[in-house]
């Protein structure tokens, strides 16, 4: 079988890039249906970009390759997009962008732009081997029991990264680019929950608080939540993508206030007050008494010194804590590194030593933030890729 573009991944870049390659086009995955992250995504309702995203909302060990696709691709031409095939949206915090109804929009919205592009989609196909024949590529695919070649003159790489194994997420991406003598740098989960000694945090487990959450000289200010094995919720999911193992990692539990004043505050009203009671006033009830039994805090508040007042002030705005790890790719959102961006062009995704190969999406080491980021990459790697090929001809 022969096709003009042959892609590897029916997810959110490999779909994208169906609907603009022009052609003819082939996309195949080893899944059931296609678009499955999207359809899990954003608790069913595919928090799919974000009013502000940028290069700056992205990790790489090459900061500005991120920077082209993006700007010939933005959220507000995939905001016009989803216009144009009527789905209603509505924005939470801090620009991300989610369905009304369901992530299944999203879904059949790229399947339908697919379609009218004319492209092809096999489910439930296992790739068995790729190589390189003359100007274009051979892939030996395996479908209903068959094992089929295409023969393809371009072929996109859109597997993703390791994150959520138990979807069938691989590092097969890895494979291909090494195959071809790409270099991949170190991977690892991120947008991952934290986790610490067995049952450091259990007693506290769903208490949620806002804080802010930093890790060398990066900081998120967004809710934490306390589970069974550490610490979750968008903070802490924010900050694994910038902590490594050894690290610590530092939280202020009470962003929105100054604690020292509000500690000789209530001294001045309530002296006699426990100091357990009164950060219970400051903090979720079950926080307060952990941190109180933690940190050994006794007496009234009228006994504390102005020096005792600020060096629990400093604690409770930089609390400084050693995860032991993360819950892995297992619960991961996305894979931190890559295929290394010096290999590729940042105008088309494709090969600089391989031409017609691309590599598009999370399999790239370009990792966006907590909060539509991510899809709006797969989105304009995608459209980059997709454009290329159409361009070519």
């Amino acid at each position: 079988m022969q096709v003009d573009t042959l892609i590897l991944g029916a997810g959110a870049a490999g779909l994208m890039a169906a609907a603009h390659a022009g052609g003819r086009v082939l996309v195949v995955d080893h899944a059931k249906a296609p678009g499955e992250k999207i359809r899990i995504s954003g608790g069913g309702r595919c928090n799919f970009t974000n009013l502000h995203a940028s290069p700056a909302n992205f990790i790489s060990r090459n900061p500005h390759f991120c920077k082209s696709a993006l700007k010939r691709y933005t959220q507000w031409d995939f905001l016009d997009l989803v216009a144009r095939h009527g789905i209603a949206w509505h924005e939470k915090t801090l620009g991300q962008l989610f369905c009304d109804n369901s992530a299944k929009d999203i879904v059949a919205m790229l399947l339908a732009e697919m379609k009218t592009a004319g492209a092809d989609l096999w489910q439930s196909t296992a790739i068995l081997s790729v190589a390189r024949d003359g100007a274009g590529f051979n892939v030996t695919l395996e479908r209903d029991g068959r094992q089929v070649m295409v023969q393809a003159a371009n072929l996109i790489v859109a597997t993703g990264g390791k994150s959520i194994p138990k979807m069938g997420a691989t590092g097969l991406a890895y494979d291909i680019a090494r195959q071809f003598g790409h270099a991949v740098t170190d991977t690892r989960p991120a947008l991952v929950p934290l986790t610490f000694q067995p049952e450091r945090f259990a007693p506290l487990a769903g208490v949620a608080t806002s804080v802010t959450a930093a890790c060398g000289q990066t900081s998120f200010a967004e809710a934490m939540l306390f589970t069974h094995r550490g610490l979750s919720g968008p903070a802490i999911l924010q900050i694994s993508s910038y902590w490594v193992e050894g690290d610590s990692i530092t939280v202020n539990l009470m962003p929105d206030a100054d604690p020292y004043e509000a500690l000789r505050s209530q001294r001045q009203a309530s002296g006699r007050r426990q100091l357990g009671t009164v950060l219970a006033q400051m903090l979720p009830t079950r926080l307060a008494d952990h941190l109180a039994t933690e940190w050994a805090l006794a007496g009234n508040l009228a006994d504390q010194s102005d020096a005792k007042l600020r060096a629990l002030a400093d604690r409770l705005t930089g609390w400084a804590l050693t995860p032991t790890g993360s819950e892995g790719y297992r619960t991961a959102e996305v894979t931190l590194g890559g295929i290394d961006t010096d290999g590729l062009s940042s105008q088309s995704m494709m090969s600089k030593t391989v031409p017609g190969l691309y590599f598009i999406g999370e399999a790239v080491d370009v990792t966006g933030w907590l909060g539509g980021y991510n899809f709006q990459w797969a989105w304009s790697s995608g459209v980059a890729a997709g454009r290329d090929i159409a361009a070519k001809g």
